[in-house]
This record gives structure tokens, sequence and C-alpha cells, in this order.
């Protein structure tokens, strides 16, 4: 197997050290903690019927995860649909078929925080800058929005009911808005804003965020003593027009989140996120 290295270039972050000047060396594939084995040799998508697709034989389960996700779908939805995009070659990482940056320098100092973008109906998940997970969500729907702006995670439960209807079981819920009922979990993907508000995701997606984010701890029923993971919820998305991934075939770039239209979207954040991170080392700290 081919390996192939695949340059991620910071900017140049200048430190003060005894009056001298240090360039940080840039990061490589090997360096980055997501799973990136292999990069695709081009980057390009083409409509497919769905059916047609999966009449196809010896694909390999990874086929099935990358073009989901590049339908913001599952499995079971995805049999119901009629055109679907599909990258032209599908031997690359899921982080290759996905919107957000593979590192972020500017989010260095921050130990953990999740995005949501809305336009592009993706997720990403950074430990101090770097890719951890990426993928599809499903959120809200024309007349119940996904709030935007900044969250942080606070109970979970492994399976909940829906306070929509308690017919709607929920797997791997992580609230992020405790008053409003917000979070991420486990549902339908049908391939748009479909949910009452809430992030849907795919069922790994969902329980890899679950296991990886932090829980708020109470100091009582009413206070919160420390705050969980940040959770930025950002952007609109426009009902009125073509779903924004099927531009894909003509511009294959079109969705992508640069790092720094990622900083600037996290820049008026900044402060509160980073008080509330001391907060967690400082009273952790104090608990060993």
């Amino acid at each position: 197997m081919t390996k192939i290295t695949f340059c991620l270039c910071f900017g140049i972050v200048i430190i003060s050290l005894s009056c001298k000047q240090q360039q940080k060396p840039e990061p490589t594939v090997e360096t980055v903690k997501i799973p990136l084995r292999h990069q695709p040799k081009k980057s390009a998508y083409h409509f497919e019927k769905a059916t047609a697709w999966l009449s196809q034989k010896s694909r390999d389960s990874s086929d099935y995860h990358i073009v989901y996700a590049v339908n913001r779908t599952d499995g079971a939805n995805f049999k119901k649909m009629d055109s679907i995009v599909v990258p032209d070659d599908l031997t690359g990482d899921i982080a290759y078929y996905m919107p957000f940056p593979l590192v972020v320098p500017s989010l260095e100092a921050i130990d953990k925080i999740v995005f949501f973008s809305y336009p592009t109906q993706t997720f990403a998940a950074y430990e101090k800058g770097q890719l951890i997970y990426t993928g599809p969500t499903n959120m809200g729907r024309k007349k119940d929005r996904t709030p935007t702006g900044l969250f942080f995670t606070n109970w979970k439960a492994e399976e909940t009911t829906s306070t929509f209807d308690d017919e709607w079981v929920l797997r791997w819920n992580f609230n992020i808005e405790n008053k409003l009922g917000v979070g991420w979990h486990q549902y339908s993907l049908p391939g748009y804003p479909a949910s009452h508000s809430c992030l849907r995701l795919q069922e790994k997606d969902a329980k890899d965020l679950y296991d990886w984010a932090d829980q708020w701890e109470l100091a009582d029923e009413e206070t919160v003593k420390i705050k969980g993971t940040p959770v930025v919820v950002f952007g609109s998305y426009d009902f009125d027009k073509p779903k924004p991934w099927l531009q894909l075939v003509t511009h294959p770039k079109v969705l992508d989140i640069s790092k720094e239209a990622l900083e600037q979207i996290t820049k008026p954040f900044w402060n509160s996120i980073l008080k509330e991170q001391k907060n967690r080392e400082s009273l952790q700290n104090n608990q060993k």
C-alpha cells in the first residue's frame, strides 16, 4: 500500500524565548490524531441513482460510510433516496470528504471543542486544534431551528425518550441546552434538517461524542460547578434552496470551511471557553 504524506501547513507562530524567535514545525499526517491513512487522489463528485449504486457488488464497508456521510444520511434512509452524490474516489478517510479543516492552530489552547455547521449539516470535534471526529448531522427543521451560539455539554444518557413524543427513543443523548432540551443523539437522518431542534447523528458518531465529551458537574440542583465541553453551533440553512452538498458535483470545494473561518467563528466565544476550561482544571486539580 502506498503511503501518501499530506502536509498541513500552520501559519508562523512567534514565541519569545530569550529574545529569540522560534518557528513551530509543520504538522504531518502522523501528528494528527484522527486516523488519516488515505487521502483520495482526486476531489471530484458525480450523481448516481441510489438503487443503482447499492446494486453494485464488492463494496467495502468504508464506501457506504463515506457516501452516507456525503449525502447527510444513514443506511435506512439512503435506500429511499433517488439521486445521490458520490465521490469519484472512495479510497480516502472520512475527514477528506467533510468540510472541516484537519488542523486549526488557533484552537491549540482549547482542550476540547465541538462544532456543528448548519449550512453544511456536518459536525467536527477538536482536541487542542486537531480534528478528532467528524461526520454528518441533520439539525432543526424550518419551524424548529436549532439555536446557534456557544453551549456546553450538560448531562448525558445512553437512552432516553424525546420530550416531543415519548415513543421516540434517543440513543447516546448528550444535552447541550438544558432548558430547551437540545442535544445531540442518534436518530434517523433523512438527509436534510428534520429534527425538532436537536442535532441528529449516525449511531457511531453519537456514541463517539458521547464517550469523548465531558459532562457538567453540579454543586446542587440549581448551580453548575463545572461546565462541560464547549459546543459552537453556527451558520444558517436556506430551506428554500436545493441541498447545499448537491453543489459538490460542479464545485468540489464549495462547502469547505477554512481554518481562518473557524477561527473567526470561535473568536466571540474565546474568553468564555478558556474561562470555563480554567475553572474545570482548577476545581478538578483541587479534588485530587
